[in-house]
């Protein structure tokens, strides 16, 4: 079942509500009239809406105070907040006291306020999705993205860093991190200097890139190349000539550990055998299985016909 957008209409004017309400309600949301100022703040924190609609003209004062205290609460300040501003006050208003994520101007323009409503909704989804880190798209628009290229002549591409998590116990989370946002400008140069295409980060080190099944092999050797290039740069003179480096162990017993490479699984899309999103992701993993058995970076391509 579908999670039907709730909209909270927060306003002292009663007319002013019940028309968008109807609008609102017209076009398959459900519409919230929010008119006891009093209780609009315990209302939204006891039952969060999707978007606020708030009328931010001179004749309701209480605004200014709602939008600080939603945008002033580490939880509540991600809920998007549509200001209705009076198209005469748009020279004398508080922009930077009032912390609206968009506005729009009143008498309504219906179709603009659809417009600003999806484009709010949409603005939000990204910034949940897209990971902290690298600022790659994240899980769910990965999972649209390899839904979408099933059955087209696409491939799915799996990169995993071989190594990683003995480099960041080494070396420290600010040396893994830097490795990780490395290898995302890598990829994603690699991908949109080919011609286009798809780039997220699943988590961790895991990474995916979508491009034309034409295109794949040479993007993958494209990063490959370029990782390998920098990651050498990571590592002294003595670890490079070694292809090693010396790190203790969870029994504190020193060890050899091969310095970093990259796995990369290549999952061609159109075949009849790839029904869903897991399924590429299942052979993906059995791909990078047999990658990391070499002892440098490589790709492998699924090239089963069943």
């Amino acid at each position: 079942m579908n999670h039907k957008i709730r909209i909270a209409i927060v306003t002292g004017d009663q007319s002013l509500a019940a028309g968008l309400e109807i609008r609102l309600q017209s076009r398959g949301y459900q519409a919230l009239p929010l008119t006891g100022v009093s209780s609009v703040v315990g209302f939204i924190y006891s039952d969060p809406p999707d978007i606020v609609i708030i009328d931010c003209s001179p004749g309701f004062a209480a605004a200014d105070s709602i939008v600080k205290n939603l945008k002033g609460d580490s939880y509540f300040s991600t809920i998007p907040v549509i200001g209705l501003i009076e198209g005469s006050e748009h020279e004398s208003f508080d922009w930077t006291g009032c912390q609206l994520d968009d506005f729009i101007f009143t008498p309504l323009h219906y179709p603009e306020l659809f417009c600003r409503i999806d484009l709010s909704l949409q603005r939000i989804q990204r910034v949940f999705d897209n990971n902290p880190l690298t600022r790659l798209p994240g899980n769910t628009s990965i999972q649209r993205a390899v839904e979408a290229a099933l059955g087209k002549p696409m491939a799915v591409c799996y990169i995993d860093i071989n190594h990683f998590k003995p480099y960041n116990d080494t070396y420290g989370f600010s040396h893994g991190d830097e490795v990780l946002r490395m290898l995302a400008r890598i990829m994603f140069n690699a991908v949109k200097e080919s011609g286009g295409g798809f780039s997220g980060h699943i988590g961790g080190d895991d990474f995916v890139f979508i491009v034309p099944m034409e295109r794949a092999e040479s993007v993958c050797r494209t990063i490959i190349q370029n990782f390998n290039a920098i990651a050498a740069d990571l590592f002294g003179e003595k670890e490079k000539s070694n292809g090693y480096y010396l790190s203790l162990n969870r029994k504190g017993q020193e060890e050899k550990i091969p310095l970093l490479s990259i796995a990369i699984a290549v999952v061609p899309t159109k075949t009849p055998k790839l029904k869903h999103y897991g399924q590429a992701a299942e052979i993906a993993a059995e791909l990078k299985s047999l990658a990391k058995k070499s002892s440098e970076s490589c790709y492998v391509v699924d090239r089963r016909k069943k």
